[in-house]
């Protein structure tokens, strides 16, 4: 866990040193795909789930947690919000995450929840940190 954290903490710190004003944020690539704003909201929409699922796995085991992307990301109209805000939020719920991560109770890194739509598909904490960063850094390349 401590090797996830390390890559999160230093994840973050990388983007917030990127000039924001060098990025084309509004521009959808084609018809039904983010921009990068909506990027940033979609990321901002992973980070809630998933503080929810490393939370709720501190005294609860074996539950559901999912969203729909697209609906979450088109409800919350990124697309108008200012960037800035954006950024601000997505900094302060990562630096959220990072300070659950560091002090989870180690009894439950091994805890499952079920991160899946269709069929049960029960990941750990564990899993589900490393998988959340793995996630993240995905999209920001995206963006950068």
């Amino acid at each position: 866990m401590n090797d996830t954290i390390q890559l999160l903490t230093n994840t973050v710190k990388k983007f917030q040193d990127i000039n924001s004003a060098d990025i084309d944020w509004i521009t959808r690539p084609s018809p039904g795909k983010w921009s990068k704003k909506e990027i940033i909201g979609h990321l901002i929409d992973s980070v809630q789930v998933n503080l929810q699922r490393f939370i709720r796995c501190t005294y609860e085991e074996n539950f559901k947690l999912t969203y729909e992307q697209d609906e979450w990301v088109a409800a919350q109209h990124y697309q108008d919000a200012d960037i800035n805000d954006l950024l601000n939020l997505w900094t302060l719920f990562n630096k959220q995450i990072i300070r659950i991560l560091e002090n989870y109770p180690t009894n439950r890194l091994n805890v499952r929840c079920d991160n899946s739509k269709l069929e049960p598909n029960l990941k750990t904490v564990e899993w589900l940190a490393a998988d959340y960063v793995e996630h993240l850094k995905h999209h920001l390349k995206q963006i950068q």
